[in-house]
């Protein structure tokens, strides 16, 4: 069954990482995954949380939300002590996936922020996300480098994201709005350099899938991801 916007299975929506789209966080990446479109900034403050006082470390942790006019109607804001679960859940997933890739001991006791505003979405915000933090956050640790309040090079693989799921019995990957809508199965992969996953998630919508299904969805991810580190590179070559 052909995809609504022509792709192969496998294919990627058209990806790229503009750094240095705002001039007040020393890490500033728009990342564009087709029509999804998310601000990533990176920013390092004085201090740790309570539970790492004293360790000598540092500590790395995300916001993740969408803005009113992100989706077609009108989506609510987050407000103090009402974010939703959604936004929680996927502020943990970015969380985890880039302190997986960090050796926070080369880290003084400073904390990184990383900021993620949803300003349009089409599907895959999270793995738009964390692809695009991970650029965010290495021109935010160059910053620091040069400012020399590193112990030594925290970041040890880049790490990327995407989604795949099963739509019409047929794995695809990077699903668009309307794909992921009447997936039978849903999955978001994140993976390092090296291969290696930090994050498989993944549920039936619909019918449940097999083995078979699952071995071609962890393929055709991982060579997707391939593709967004190609692309993550090009794009921290090139000039702000």
């Amino acid at each position: 069954m052909p995809r609504p916007d022509g792709r192969n299975p496998g294919d990627l929506r058209p990806i790229s990482f503009q750094r240095g789209f705002t001039n007040r966080a020393p890490g500033s990446v728009l990342a564009s995954f087709g029509n999804t479109k998310v601000l990533v900034t990176a920013m390092a403050t004085d201090g740790v949380p309570p539970f790492m006082q004293g360790r000598g470390k540092g500590w790395l942790t995300a916001e993740y939300a969408m803005l009113p006019s992100s989706t077609e109607t009108r989506k609510s804001r987050d407000r103090v002590n009402s974010v939703d679960g959604r936004s929680v859940e996927i502020q943990r997933l970015i969380s985890r996936s880039l302190r997986g890739v960090m050796d926070l001991a080369q880290m003084t006791e400073r904390t990184i922020w990383i900021d993620c505003d949803v300003i349009q979405a089409d599907g895959g915000t999270r793995t738009c996300a964390i692809s695009g933090a991970y650029v965010a956050l290495h021109d935010l640790l160059m910053h620091m480098d040069g400012r020399r309040v590193l112990r030594g090079w925290p970041l040890k693989s880049p790490i990327g994201a995407v989604s795949v799921g099963v739509v019409g019995k047929e794995v695809l990957c990077d699903l668009s709005y309307v794909e992921d809508s009447k997936a039978e199965t849903d999955m978001n992969l994140v993976m390092t350099g090296d291969g290696k996953f930090i994050e498989v998630q993944g549920s039936a919508e619909g019918a449940a899938f097999d083995r078979c299904e699952l071995d071609a969805m962890l393929e055709i991810g991982g060579a997707a991801i391939r593709r967004i580190f190609e692309a993550q590179k090009a794009a921290l070559v090139a000039p702000k």
